[in-house]
């Protein structure tokens, strides 16, 4: 159950071109001369089917480009966070691309740890016997509170307002992905909508039938990523997981939850 998860699902990039069918033939007829024609009048780029378009900033400030923008987000995430709570959960490189590589891969199955802008919580997974069943151990929720705690200490309209003024990179490192004509505040807001439907279960149980956990329940071991991160926090810690959620759909969608 520890999150050294492997990413071994490959990105599809779609490319949309037109097939060009060629054929030419030495003994061939000249062909006629050229009819002319208007010239073709150029197309507008295709702008990605957009559900949930991002709130407009209150202030439009100069961006740096992505690859230059660690410094910024740094000073960011210090500014929104404290400077002591941002080095100690998040790492200092690479922080647009990582979130949103992991935003992607949360709904997913598995999500590569080696992508994550945050830093991996700290202890060994907690586990406690209950007659002949093995089950998540609460202890295993105090490992969790430190970064539930620095995320209630953030205010959902703070978090959204700093993500839209910055969301250009995130769109950018988004399309780099592979995702040319996808839209990442779509995805955001499925990551969270994923999230918010995790079940309640006070106590999983778990079984361990090589080196890692995993849920004794097939229902909850075929869940997402993010969904089964959520089940090893704890249930209390997930239910302040989910409030904060909700507010943070709230401020980009005007919605708590989906309709």
């Amino acid at each position: 159950m520890k999150p050294v998860l492997a990413l071994i699902a490959l990105v599809g990039v779609v490319v949309a071109g037109v097939a060009v069918y060629y054929w030419q033939s030495q003994r061939a007829p000249a062909p006629p001369p050229p009819v002319a024609t208007a010239a073709p009048q150029p197309t507008a780029p295709e702008v990605p089917r957009i559900q949930h378009p991002v709130p407009e900033p209150s202030e439009r400030v100069p961006l740096p480009a992505l690859a230059e923008s660690d410094s910024a987000v740094n000073a960011l995430l210090a500014a929104t966070l404290g400077r002591d709570a941002a080095a100690r959960f998040f790492y200092p490189d690479g922080l647009v691309r990582r979130f949103v590589a992991t935003i992607d891969n949360l709904p997913r199955k598995s999500a590569a740890i080696q992508l994550m802008p945050v830093k991996p919580v700290p202890g060994a997974f907690a586990v406690s016997a209950k007659g002949d069943a093995t089950e998540v151990s609460a202890e295993n929720a105090l490992r969790y509170r430190p970064y539930v705690l620095a995320m209630e200490a953030v205010e959902a309209k703070r978090l959204v307002a700093a993500y839209v003024q910055f969301y250009p990179l995130f769109q950018s490192a988004y399309q780099e992905l592979g995702y040319p004509k996808g839209y990442f505040n779509d995805r955001l807001v499925q990551a969270i909508d994923d999230l918010l439907a995790t079940p309640e279960v006070a106590a999983p149980r778990v079984v361990q039938p090589k080196v890692l956990y995993q849920f004794a329940d097939s229902d909850l071991e075929e869940r997402s990523a993010g969904q089964k991160t959520m089940l090893r926090m704890g249930s209390a810690n997930a239910a302040r997981v989910k409030d904060k959620l909700r507010a943070i759909r709230r401020e980009l969608t005007g919605q708590l939850t989906p309709p």
